[in-house]
Parts: structure tokens; C-alpha cells; sequence
């Protein structure tokens, strides 16, 4: 945990991660999943993907079999994207860590299209399972 202020925004979010980690990622499988502020996030998006600003989520793929990689959210990025998207906070965390799981496990939405469209219909699929909305619907 790098930002403390994660746990009186979102009590429970330890859980919340863990079971959205679960439901992506096969088992016998690990991920790191670091809770973060925008100022760390911008920190590691501009020296890892030569980007000044902060992102909703980073993912970092191990290239191991049993340890997939790390997973980073940034804080009062994910906030201010569930506002505008009328989303529950836990929601979009939960579509968040999902996705980046995904990424880990070597899907990609900017290589294309039918990959986009791919990786998409799997997060609709798994947070479907979780109880949770289609995050691509417009609201």
C-alpha cells in the first residue's frame, strides 16, 4: 500500500482487489497490486511510458508463468473517473484491477480493434460474474 488515504476512501478495498485479482487470473497464479496516489502514478507513467500525467491504472507483466507482475492505481484518478462515469468507486476499481490483470496475462486493447473488442467482451464477461455492470455502457 503506497497511499493511505485508499482505506478511508474505500474500507474493505484490501477484499475488493483480491476477489476482482481472483476472478481474472487463473489459479496458482500472483500479482502484486499497488494502491497509489496520482503523484506516484505520473512518477511511474512518465519514466516507464514517457507519458507527464497521471493514469487510472499500470500494469507491469513479469514474463514469469506463476508471478504475473504489478498492478498500480492511481488514487484521485480512479475518483474522479468514477464521478464523471456515475460509477461506484468500488466498481470501477474492481473493472480497473480486472483489467490490468488481464493485461499481465498478455491481453492488449491498443494493438487493434478485434483486440480491443476481445479484451472487453472478457472484462464484461468476469465483472458480469462479480455482480457488476458493463463499465463500457455509456451513462
Amino acid at each position: 500500500m503506497l497511499d493511505a488515504g485508499w482505506l478511508t476512501a474505500l474500507p474493505g478495498i484490501e477484499r475488493l482487489v483480491r476477489k476482482a485479482a481472483r476472478a481474472a487470473a487463473r489459479r496458482g497464479r500472483s500479482l502484486n497490486v499497488a494502491l497509489a496516489d496520482d503523484k506516484a502514478v505520473r512518477g511511474l507513467n512518465k519514466r516507464h511510458a514517457g507519458k507527464d500525467k497521471p493514469t487510472n491504472v499500470l500494469s507491469y507483466p513479469s514474463g514469469e508463468r506463476a508471478f504475473l507482475g504489478d498492478i498500480v492505481l492511481a488514487r484521485q484518478t480512479v475518483w474522479r473517473e468514477a464521478r464523471a462515469q456515475k460509477k461506484s468507486p468500488a466498481d470501477h476499481v474492481t473493472h480497473l484491477v480486472v483489467h490490468g490483470t488481464l493485461h499481465l496475462l498478455g491481453h492488449d486493447h491498443e494493438t487493434g480493434d478485434a483486440d480491443a473488442e476481445r479484451m472487453e467482451a472478457l472484462e464484461r464477461r468476469i465483472l458480469a460474474k462479480l455482480g457488476i455492470a458493463d463499465p463500457y455502457l455509456a451513462r
